[in-house]
């Protein structure tokens, strides 16, 4: 399962890409058609942002998370708990730069840097659209903006099916002058509500150095 999540959450799954066909309406829409007959706007949905809540909850790095992993992308780092995660750059040309995995599950995260400033909404439509490439169901289930040790980021908690599997991302968005960062969690939907505090957590760990 980590293989087929993983490959779904950088959007690499040459299968499920090379079985559709990106068209335009004749209103200018463009649509995303299948093998099966059915298609799917590409932009659907992401643009309606104004009604995210704002959660006034202050959310900090666990006492616990002692080890920090910086990017060399930008001036963020992620402080985890070691005895917990543990982690891995990413594959050379790959999205992330680095993966990680709890230890002793099925329960993974990878955080994608890149040095470009995109606006918090714009990297939401971008990755709810990206997402869709491969998991046409896409939904998201939970969001809010936040403020996680002293950044105020997006939190945005997304739900789908790819290859038969029902798969759950829970992740930050954030972006500042130095460039756009995407920290996510994600594993089975069957067990994400065991694992969510333990996925908040990790993501809790994100410091703007």
């Amino acid at each position: 399962m980590k293989k087929i999540i993983l490959l779904g959450l950088i959007f690499l799954s040459v299968n499920l890409i090379n079985a559709q066909i990106n068209a335009l309406t004749e209103s200018g829409d463009e649509v995303i058609l299948y093998e099966d007959g059915s298609w799917k706007y590409v932009r659907e949905a992401p643009s309606q942002v104004s009604e995210i809540e704002v959660n006034d909850q202050e959310f900090k790095k666990n006492s616990k998370s002692t080890f920090l992993v910086k990017s060399k992308k930008l001036n963020i780092g992620i402080w985890i708990n070691p005895e917990k995660w543990s982690f891995e750059k990413g594959d050379d040309g790959g999205a992330a730069e680095y993966k990680f995995e709890k230890k002793g599950s099925d329960i993974y995260a990878m955080l994608i840097a890149e040095k470009i400033e995109i606006p918090i909404k714009n990297l939401r439509a971008i990755a709810i659209d990206n997402a869709k490439v491969v998991a046409p169901d896409i939904k998201v289930i939970q969001e809010d903006y936040r403020t996680v040790n002293g950044i105020k980021l997006l939190m945005m908690q997304m739900a789908g099916t790819l290859q038969g599997i029902k798969f759950t991302y829970f992740g930050y968005y954030y972006s500042n002058g130095n460039g756009s960062i995407q920290l996510l969690t994600y594993t089975g939907t069957s067990i994400f509500d065991k694992h969510k505090k333990e996925m908040e957590l990790m993501l809790n760990g994100l410091v703007e150095l």
